[in-house]
């Protein structure tokens, strides 16, 4: 599943006539970058959420059809229903078995065909990364048996992970609810796993840090 339906407050103006997924980096759309390497990968179902500006989305990419993968569009209106409600709602198209997650508006060379199964017993499996400038008290600790936590240190979530339905039962389709607020009693409980991300990763929140990744996405192309 790749989660595409925020309305980018902070990347606006740029957003407010293009949905953030479709803003450009490196010559191509943000969300294509991750629709070609998930293709790669053998990931041939995606799954994205869409709201603020949804058509263009849909117009833009259609079933999949240039990547050879099919792509299907679970849509949130009026509004989004934030990542747990809309991972929850689009449970219809995903199926009964475990499912990653990325969000558009993160770029990273990470190579998804390295995913390895959803670990036996865990409701969820999520990739960390150390804290950047923005963010730096970061989100979860990580402890050396891979169990994620709340202790310090803490590391940044990546927007990246591996869920299984059993995380969402008891939320309603359409229903707003925080990511965090499922995984808290699942952490409580032992069972969310993660680990650090071991590539380049880059969270595009804003105009300024599109255009920084823009620039070093052109260079290393000319080079």
């Amino acid at each position: 599943m790749i989660l595409a339906a925020g309305r980018g407050e902070r990347m606006r103006p740029l957003t407010d006539a293009t949905p953030k997924p479709l803003l450009r980096v490196g010559g191509k759309p943000l969300i294509v970058w991750h629709i070609e390497k998930l293709g790669r990968a053998g990931f041939a179902e995606i799954v994205i959420n869409t709201s603020w500006l949804a058509p263009q989305i849909h117009a833009a990419l259609g079933q999949g059809e240039a990547w050879n993968v099919k792509l299907t569009y679970s849509d949130e209106q009026p509004a989004p229903y934030e990542t747990g409600g809309g991972m929850a709602t689009a449970l219809q198209y995903l199926g009964q078995e475990p499912f990653l997650a990325v969000s558009a508006d993160i770029w990273t060379d990470f190579d998804y065909a390295r995913v390895r199964p959803l670990p036996e017993n865990s409701l969820a499996h999520l990739w960390l990364v150390p804290n950047p400038d923005f963010h730096p008290q970061g989100d979860f600790s990580l402890a050396g048996e891979g169990q994620i936590g709340f202790d310090a240190p803490r590391l940044t979530f990546a927007n990246l992970g591996w869920y299984h339905p059993a995380l969402f039962q008891g939320v309603a389709p359409r229903q707003w609810v925080r990511l965090l607020d499922l995984l808290k009693p699942a952490i409580g409980a032992g069972r969310v796993t993660g680990e650090t991300l071991s590539a380049t990763w880059h969270n595009l929140g804003t105009p300024s840090q599109l255009a920084a990744l823009d620039h070093l996405l052109t260079e290393r192309h000319e080079a």
